[in-house]
């Protein structure tokens, strides 16, 4: 073998061991991940929801029923995937530092996503769950206002 095929070979060796090595570091966190996956799912349900509420000519009551009800089952899912300050993704430091903030935030979207599910469930028009819809809102903001890294478009 040549001395530039070594060089090649070593080149190669070491590209493919880094690029393996990023690939390890890419990977986020379980807990991470499973958050991350949570609420994205709340943000899909508050766009069906909320596209329902900003035009009432295409609320459906029995679609809005199943996205408050799965968003006020869930609500009580991510927190147990905050608990390692390992695990900090998009989460600011605040989340450890401030605990019982976090806390108090978390506890009142459970609430208000009980709340909201309920007023769904009886509901026949968008004007009936738009208070209720506001304040899941509300929660969601207060919460990504001191616990979530901002994103670019926040």
């Amino acid at each position: 073998m040549t001395k530039f095929n070594s060089l090649k070979s070593a080149f190669g060796i070491s590209l493919l061991g880094s690029a393996l090595l990023l690939g390890a570091c890419s990977q986020p966190h379980p807990d991470v991940k499973a958050r991350q996956d949570m609420m994205k799912n709340y943000g899909d349900a508050m766009k069906v929801m909320g596209g329902m509420v900003k035009n009432p000519d295409t609320f459906n009551a029995e679609v809005f029923k199943e996205q408050a009800a799965f968003v006020a089952e869930d609500s009580k899912n991510p927190w147990q995937h905050f608990e390692s300050n390992e695990a900090i993704g998009n989460a600011t430091e605040a989340v450890w530092a401030r605990t019982d903030d976090f806390k108090m935030e978390s506890e009142n979207f459970q609430q208000v996503a009980t709340q909201l599910n309920q007023v769904a469930q009886t509901a026949t028009s968008a004007d009936d769950v738009k208070p209720a819809f506001g304040e899941l809102g509300k929660s969601c903001k207060s919460c990504h206002t001191d616990f979530k890294v901002k994103d670019d478009d926040e």
